[in-house]
């Protein structure tokens, strides 16, 4: 069985839509990229860092999904990251109303021994050098190295951003990110620039407008599934990149074609975990609604059409 070795944070969450709001939840980019990666016939781990008042019947969740634990570092008399929001009535746009690093300040990765080997490395959003460690700690180069970043650090660790790059496969951040990382509006532009900063491939999100695959001057466009309710946004990114490594991981093909299906399915996942709050619609979403899901996505995106002189 094929490793994937995910990167980010397991945290607390806080948030409010105008659907309703919660008190602190489960979330974090590990977490959701974890639970969507669970899907497929994989070997995960997660590397990230918990204070002593995070509940273990989250950890149990996790394991219960076959993902290992050993890599989340429990610092007993510490606090867990958290992160509060309020999103816009639009839901694509948020304000951060408190942001709590607590544990993950001095956070320093160590990968299981188990994993150092893996077969692709999912690097989610934090701090580039925290990235760039856990690549550091390899015994062997993976088949594929996929990068989330997002507008915070190239604000304030922009060299460091840099620095990894260079060593990754994929990036994948959203239009806003990509646009600010490039500096040039087109999209396609965009992405040509972020290509000569490292990564082969480059996945640029669109939320509700589905997210576009470039690969030199190849490029993939997979539209988002239309849904009745959005209730929370959060995660959708993570999962997305869960899906997205946990496919490749499971086919152990790295072709820019099957990448289109890796984007498939990863527009699919998201579209679950939009549709609750924090991390309940992935806790406990079964095979067959994927599998269903999946059918809806190809009846959307398919059509024969007879091309004229």
């Amino acid at each position: 069985m094929n490793k994937l070795l995910i990167v980010g944070t397991v945290a607390f969450d806080a948030i409010e839509t105008p659907f309703g709001k919660t008190d602190k939840i489960l979330g974090g980019a590990g977490t959701y990229i974890g639970l969507s990666a669970s899907h497929f016939d994989v070997k995960s781990a997660i590397v990230s860092v918990v204070g002593g008042d995070f509940p273990q019947e989250y950890l149990d969740l996790l394991t219960a999904k076959n993902i290992d634990i050993s890599g989340i570092e429990v610092v007993k008399e510490g606090k867990t990251f958290f992160w509060s929001g309020r999103y816009h009535n639009d839901m694509n746009s948020r304000d951060t109303l408190d942001t709590q690093l607590n544990v993950l300040a001095d956070f320093k990765p160590v990968v299981p021994a188990e994993f150092t080997n893996s077969d692709v490395v999912m690097l989610g959003n934090l701090h580039p050098l925290v990235q760039t460690s856990v690549l550091d700690q390899l015994t062997a180069k993976p088949k594929l190295v996929v990068l989330d970043t997002m507008n915070f650090w190239m604000d304030c660790a922009l060299p460091e951003l840099l620095d990894v790059m260079k060593r990754v496969d994929v990036i994948t951040i959203n239009d806003e990110e990509a646009r600010q990382l490039s500096g040039e509006y087109s999209l396609v532009k965009a992405a040509a620039k972020i290509h000569t900063m490292g990564p082969k491939y480059v996945v640029i999100k669109k939320g509700e407008h589905g997210a576009l695959l470039f690969h030199n001057e190849s490029v993939f466009f997979a539209p988002a599934l239309p849904l009745k309710e959005v209730f929370d946004p959060t995660g959708a990114g993570d999962t997305f990149a869960g899906g997205f490594s946990g496919y490749i991981a499971q086919s152990e093909n790295v072709s820019f074609d099957n990448m289109k299906n890796a984007i498939i399915y990863g527009s699919t996942l998201a579209s679950f975990c939009v549709e609750k709050f924090g991390t309940e619609r992935m806790d406990n979403l079964p095979a067959e609604d994927v599998k269903s899901r999946l059918q809806e996505f190809k009846a959307l995106t398919h059509y024969d059409i007879e091309l004229t002189k």
